[in-house]
């Protein structure tokens, strides 16, 4: 009696659960610590910030730190980074568990760069950081408002989790255009470019 074949799709995400919980190689041990932490670590003072700005920043009196450039002001947002799309709080909050499980398990466990691993891990600890927000704010579960304060003149207000989603953006761009090695740890066209240079 033959067995049907498996799911390909299945059979993929099997071997990323076993790699990335039970047969971890050295280099993705390591990535994996660098992004754990950097996700726990970027959650507790996300939500250390806003438990601050909670308990001492009012709506609507804001305190300058920069003339009216830079100031400290309490909002609660209902929509993505820096005030975006705030009549799509349950969507925001679908999405933010749909692209962390993709990253859990489809990405993280084949990082074996280091250095990618900290843009990862800002990434993830950034969507957290207010997907917490939308799990534990009025008003309600998967609606709640995210906690911004920091208010730039004619830019944003936002918070610390938007700092570590921006910055991680940022790294990836510059990583993708200038390393020459993707998050798997294989060297990119660039590098194979780099080389061909540098033999002639």
């Amino acid at each position: 009696m033959t067995s049907e074949p498996r799911n390909p799709v299945i059979q993929t995400f099997i071997g990323n659960l076993v790699a990335a919980f039970v047969k971890p190689d050295p280099q993705n041990r390591r990535s994996m610590i660098i992004i754990s932490v950097l996700i726990v670590v970027g959650v507790v003072i996300d939500q250390a910030t806003k438990a601050l700005a909670l308990a001492k920043l009012t709506p609507g009196e804001p305190i300058s730190i920069i003339s009216d450039i830079f100031q400290l002001s309490l909002l609660r947002n209902p929509g993505a980074a820096f005030g975006t799309g705030a009549s799509l709080t349950v969507g925001f909050a679908i999405l933010a568990i749909v692209v962390l499980t993709l990253l859990t398990f489809f990405v993280v466990p084949k990082v074996r760069s280091m250095v990618w691993a900290i843009p990862i891990g800002l990434g993830m600890a950034g969507m957290t950081g207010n997907f917490v927000d939308r799990l534990i704010r009025p008003p309600g579960i998967f609606q709640g408002h995210v906690i911004d304060f920091f208010a730039v003149k004619y830019f944003a207000v936002f918070n610390v989790a938007d700092i570590f989603l921006t910055v991680a953006a940022i790294l990836v761009v510059a990583l993708t255009l200038f390393y020459k090695t993707d998050f798997t740890g294989t060297k990119t066209d660039r590098a194979d470019k780099d080389a061909t240079v540098d033999e002639g």
